[in-house]
């Protein structure tokens, strides 16, 4: 019961490990994704096609009683109930925690919002931007502030996918604890404390300096050498990220002197001397291509990289090599495309058995398979706009 993007995403990881996923959607109009295109493949968005594979999608007005009623019957067969409702929808439509785990008391139920189910946030609304703003990460995300342009957001909607994940590995720790205890248990991922937490080191920074951490580009709080440089014909990322690794960069680069120089032997001595080492460094990448340079480094193991777009890394041959993009029949017979899932399991392969499913298109064989509806109950429930 999520549509957009943190819940969508959850949804489609617990599909890939096996799940059988049940999407519910508004009548008519579904997901608000699926409108939002363009590109589209037929009537549905590319964002769409994005997060909801390997799910089946039902149709189920929520607002009136007999969609409440078809939502507890499902519930009784559920395993989670995943959801990411502005607070207090799902309670004014009796479909709250407390109702449903007293139908259903193995049941997980997980919820996903801006700001949690409590506190003097909890009913506002929320969505990816804002709280990649408000909740820290733009602060450290883009050009330094004595540099042209301002605070960025993450070019894609980093803290939807976040929360999914959080969503996703306590959903799973929840399933293992129900196998001990016998009993679910409700969840409460809010996208805000998510994308604090993720901040990793960039907190532990402040909190250990009460040093507010400030944007750098493309460089490293903590280490330097790590970030791009200027090359004759392009750009390159170089990620330096102990001081042996500092020497056989010098190597590569012809520039010995600076492995031993005092101010550039350890870290902490880069770190305090970052501004007139990187002048150096980028006065002999621009010496030579890109192409070369890796080269160069990858002779000296030296951890460096191209600065790919998407199309290079969705088409070039090690994209090929790691089978990263699939292709999905849907029920209409066209080929989705579909980014693989990164995770490689020895016995329990990810499986990719259905496609990002049109509105509704398996309302008549849920109700069937895992309710026992007939036709002619599906029928009636149709036509007083149930599904």
């Amino acid at each position: 019961m999520s549509r957009i993007l943190a819940g969508p995403w959850a949804g489609q990881l617990l599909g890939d490990y096996g799940a059988d996923v049940v999407k519910v959607e508004k009548p008519v109009s579904g997901d608000d994704t699926r409108q939002w295109g363009p590109p589209w493949l037929g009537k549905e968005s590319g964002y769409y096609l994005s997060t909801n594979r390997n799910k089946r999608s039902i149709t189920v007005d929520i607002s009136i009683p007999k969609g409440q009623e078809i939502i507890k019957h499902l519930v009784k067969h559920a395993d989670v109930l995943l959801e990411n409702y502005r607070v207090g929808t799902l309670s004014r439509y009796g479909l709250d925690p407390k109702v449903l785990k007293k139908i259903n008391p193995r049941l997980i139920y997980c919820s996903i919002s801006a700001y949690g189910q409590t506190g003097t946030k909890a009913t506002q609304p929320g969505y990816d931007a804002m709280i990649q703003a408000s909740a820290g990460l733009m602060s450290i995300t883009g050009p330094a502030s004595n540099e042209c342009g301002g605070p960025q957001k993450v070019g894609v909607a980093i803290s939807d996918i976040m929360a999914g994940m959080y969503a996703t590995t306590a959903i799973l720790a929840a399933l293992n604890s129900r196998s001990l205890t016998g009993q679910g248990q409700t969840i409460d991922v809010p996208l805000y404390d998510s994308q604090v937490a993720w901040l990793a080191n960039q907190n532990m920074n402040f909190l250990l300096s009460s040093e507010v951490p400030q944007r750098m580009g493309t460089a490293h709080p903590n280490l330097v050498p790590y970030q791009t440089f200027t090359t004759s014909d392009g750009n390159l990322m170089l990620a330096v990220g102990n001081d042996s690794q500092f020497k056989r960069c010098c190597k590569a680069l012809g520039l010995q002197s600076l492995a031993s120089d005092p101010k550039f032997k350890t870290m902490s001595e880069r770190i305090e001397n970052r501004k007139s080492l990187i002048k150096l460094l980028q006065s002999e990448f621009k010496s030579a291509s890109t192409e070369s340079w890796l080269k160069r480094l990858l002779e000296f193991n030296v951890p460096a990289g191209p600065v790919n777009d998407i199309g290079e890394v969705l088409t070039n041959d090690y994209a090929i090599e790691r089978n990263l993009v699939r292709q999905i029949k849907n029920s209409v017979d066209s080929e989705v495309p579909q980014v693989s899932n990164p995770v490689n399991f020895e016995d329990t392969p990810v499986e990719y058995k259905h496609a990002p499913p049109l509105l509704g298109e398996h309302t008549d064989e849920v109700l069937q398979e895992w309710l026992g509806y007939s036709d002619v109950e599906i029928e009636a429930l149709k036509k007083l706009g149930v599904v």
